[in-house]
């Protein structure tokens, strides 16, 4: 870590953003609860440092961090913004229909946009580039999925940096996340700006990030740890498995 860039620069880039309000609110994506609660509320402040964005399947969390992303100019499957590969053309028109405001005067050192779906892809340009220097040394595809993605956030990840992040727990084991966490709190500490979708109540663990939980009517409120849905659920199967499993596999 650099130790020139510590917390005396907040790490903040991105201030806000809103959706556009004359969009068809019964179509896809529009139609999804996440959007329809930011079109309601008018907008969503970005804090500094590290915003979670959890909730339950279907509610929407990934397709806005990707349409964040589109607006703040990242390629859709991933990658910096230097990154121009398309191999699909999957991402929503959400966001054709986002502003993005920027904190007036800063800049990021470095930017990221991670998607676990579409990650393989990303590791393929990254070959195709003959950058693999700059993760480590090696093709990523030499590596499992989740030690991959540990390699991408120690190498390529740097103080000062703007990252957007889809379900980073997706391949990462327990002890994996762990190692995941720490470097998030050093790139945190080291004045950087994270957006990350996730399901995972070790991640959401991290000091001081805010967490943002979507309601059953889309909308965003701000909870803390104990509250977050998957920190409850999670707690409660661990506590009694059997209980649990009595429950959901009741005739």
């Amino acid at each position: 870590m650099d130790p020139s860039y510590t917390r005396r620069v907040t790490g903040r880039f991105l201030r806000d953003i809103a959706v556009d309000r004359d969009v068809d609110t019964t179509a896809y994506p529009f139609r999804l609860p996440i959007v329809r609660g930011l079109i309601a509320t008018g907008h969503l402040d970005l804090a500094p440092g590290v915003t979670f964005l959890t909730g339950d399947n279907g509610s929407g969390k990934s397709t806005l961090v990707e349409a964040i992303a589109v607006a703040a100019g990242f390629n859709a499957e991933g990658g910096s913004r230097n990154f121009q590969f398309a191999t699909q053309s999957t991402e929503s028109a959400l966001g054709r229909h986002l502003t993005v405001g920027r904190q007036a005067g800063r800049r990021e050192r470095s930017n990221f946009f991670f998607r676990a779906e579409s990650f393989y892809n990303v590791v393929t340009e990254i070959d195709n580039l003959g950058v693999a220097d700059g993760y480590g040394g090696h093709s990523l595809h030499e590596r499992s999925h989740g030690e991959s993605f540990l390699d991408l956030i120690a190498n390529r990840f740097h103080p000062g940096g703007l990252y957007l992040l889809d379900e980073p727990e997706a391949a990462l084991s327990p002890r994996g996340l762990l190692i995941a966490l720490a470097r998030l709190h050093d790139l945190t500490e080291a004045g950087s700006q994270m957006l990350i979708a996730t399901h995972s109540p070790i991640l959401l663990a991290l000091p001081g990030a805010t967490i943002l939980q979507v309601e059953d009517d889309g909308r965003l409120r701000r909870v803390t740890y104990d509250e977050a849905d998957a920190v409850q659920v999670t707690r409660n199967f661990l506590s009694d498995p059997q209980r649990t499993l009595r429950h959901l596999l009741a005739d």
